[in-house]
């Protein structure tokens, strides 16, 4: 098994512990761990559901995340009121980008193909995108050629972010 990093292989042991099947991290665990040290520089805030991040690329001003914590493998796996809760903090992670970037709405998804555990994408969508992409999915722009994060250059909007959390009173 190939492990991203010492801390996540700590963590495999320490799960799979007394479980008879096999634990495999993705990269979800892995940010999860990374915003529990306060070592993630795309974290924004904590929810009660999990964590708020940025997205690893900015094609979509503000595109950000809400992954779990804890992780589970899908949004059915979670109890019922535990889901209730991811769910609406997504809600209200769209509503506040919505609010600060103008945008025309927001798409919410969540696929779980590549990294199977539960991740919400929150995508903010725009008036002047480019007419090819504008009614299509995100998935259909050029992930390689956008813009990467840039601690400096997003700094602004995740403070945005995070303050319009906290006014409507998630951040934990």
């Amino acid at each position: 098994m190939v492990v991203a990093s010492p801390a996540v292989a700590a963590a495999v042991v320490a799960e799979a512990a007394g479980s008879q099947e096999l634990f495999m991290p993705t990269l979800i665990h892995e940010r999860v761990r990374q915003c529990q040290s306060d070592s993630y520089p795309k974290k924004i805030s904590r929810l009660r559901s999990g964590w708020v991040v940025l997205g690893d690329v900015q094609f979509l001003r503000a595109y950000s995340l809400l992954l779990p914590d804890p992780v589970v493998g899908n949004l059915n796996q979670m109890d019922p009121e535990a889901r209730k809760i991811f769910l609406y903090e997504m809600s209200v992670v769209g509503d506040v980008i919505l609010e600060i970037t103008g945008a025309l709405r927001i798409n919410y998804e969540m696929i779980g193909n590549v990294e199977p555990a539960l991740h919400a994408h929150i995508f903010p969508r725009y008036t002047d995108e480019p007419e090819e992409f504008r009614l299509k999915p995100a998935w259909f722009y050029d992930w390689d050629a956008a813009p990467p994060f840039d601690p400096e250059r997003d700094a602004e909007i995740m403070q945005k972010i995070a303050k319009g959390l906290e006014q409507r009173g998630l951040v934990v």
